[in-house]
């Protein structure tokens, strides 16, 4: 595939220009704490590259789900005082978006500074469907700037106007995140190095209904775990008690078993589960017990994949060359119930090749666990928009930014 789109160098001298930057920043808050800074993280290189260039860097990002309207609870002023101790230098903040405030703090940047505007989701155009009242919001922002990099990976599946629409409005480019994440994405679909093993957690199996039927025929092997694997052990004939189950996707699981093996796909399923019976909650200690997959109690759930599977998805995962992993095993947040995605996520270390944790409650998985993020491949911070983009879908932040 030729790859026709532009990054920052595209963008010439930017000594003294006004770069608005799309960042993703959108990180899981305790009141005014930060609990997870991974996103503020991975913005920081292209941020500071932008800043040691000269450029006048105008940031924009959202948290949460505001309403388009202003909600202190999601206010980014937290994010503005962590970003500016991992860039070393003051982040301004402007108190709206396209506002007196964004207007006074981008008049007051020098050459090398950088600001955060308010939560662009406290903006109705932002999120509109109706092109037009998103077009005229972004005709707001793009007022505000010279240039527009994209760097926000984890909204560019989104027809947003802080990621769609002023990229049309300016010159544009995309950001070194963005582009990181674009290439290792394409090596998990474009002839990757084999063996190529998936693995596949979370709730639903509704949520990776895309992924499973674009990767099918691309994986040697498929793990499956988390809530979304009792769906397939009911397809199966077994009993899976109170666990999480999608009635609706029986015979989508049924077919898939049947796609994979007519085309040499090695589907695994846990021959052991971790159950309990009922949810993890603050009032209750955790009573877990291990229990063959085909034999779940009807009174208990699903909580975890047990250690006879953990060990088994470490050996379908040993020889792999290539491996994306998306979604946790189990409920990782109680440690009673966190040893499968624990042993997933030990796996990916020791592989011998691309090692791909795809975002969202994988990444979230990863660092709450304690592991060394150099210790993968790629972290990606875009959990939907690497499902999209793996599904083979088009993504409209990307698309934009492709030039003839």
């Amino acid at each position: 595939m030729v790859d026709h789109t532009a990054g920052i160098e595209s963008l010439g001298d930017l000594r003294g220009r006004r770069v608005l930057v799309r960042s993703d920043l959108n990180v899981p808050l305790d009141g005014t704490s930060i609990t997870d800074d991974g996103r503020i993280r991975a913005s920081v290189p292209t941020l500071r590259q932008l800043s040691d260039a000269g450029a006048r860097v105008i940031v924009t990002a959202h948290l949460g789900r505001p309403d388009g309207s202003p909600d202190p609870r999601y206010s980014l002023r937290p994010v503005a005082e962590r970003l500016s101790e991992l860039l070393g230098r003051p982040v301004a903040f402007a108190t709206d978006t396209v506002g007196a405030s964004a207007s006074e703090t981008v008049e007051g940047l020098a050459d090398g500074d950088v600001a955060l505007l308010e939560n662009v989701r406290f903006n109705a155009g932002e999120t509109s469907k109706d092109d037009a009242a998103r077009g005229a919001f972004a005709d707001e922002l793009a007022a505000l700037a010279d240039a527009f990099v994209s760097d926000g990976f984890g909204v560019v599946h989104r027809k947003q106007a802080s990621v769609y629409d002023v990229a049309q409005r300016l010159p544009s480019a995309m950001g070194g995140l963005v582009a990181a994440e674009v290439d290792v994405l394409r090596r998990l679909t474009e002839h990757p190095d084999r063996p190529y093993v998936v693995v596949l957690g979370g709730s639903k199996v509704s949520d990776k209904l895309g992924v499973i039927d674009n990767l099918i025929d691309k994986a040697d092997r498929l793990l499956i775990g988390g809530g979304m694997v009792f769906t397939f052990l009911k397809a199966q004939g077994h009993e899976v008690g109170r666990s999480l189950l999608e009635d609706d996707q029986l015979d989508t699981c049924t077919r898939y078993l049947t796609e994979a093996a007519d085309r040499g796909v090695e589907i695994v399923l846990p021959t052991d589960v971790v159950v309990d019976t009922a949810f993890p909650s603050g009032d209750r200690e955790p009573r877990p017990r291990v229990v063959p997959a085909s034999e779940i109690p009807v009174d208990a759930l699903g909580l975890d994949i047990g250690p006879e599977s953990s060990a088994a998805f470490a050996t379908a995962l040993a020889d792999a060359r290539t491996v994306f992993w998306n979604g946790p095993m189990g409920v990782f947040e109680v440690e009673a119930f966190a040893e499968g995605t624990r042993a997933v996520a030990e796996a990916l270390t020791k592989v011998d090749g691309l090692s791909v944790v795809g975002g969202g409650d994988s990444a979230a998985a990863v660092r709450q666990l304690g592991f060394d993020e150099a210790a993968f491949g790629h972290i990606s911070t875009g959990g939907g928009a690497s499902l999209e983009f793996l599904e083979g879908k088009q993504l409209p932040g990307i698309a934009v930014l492709e030039k003839d």
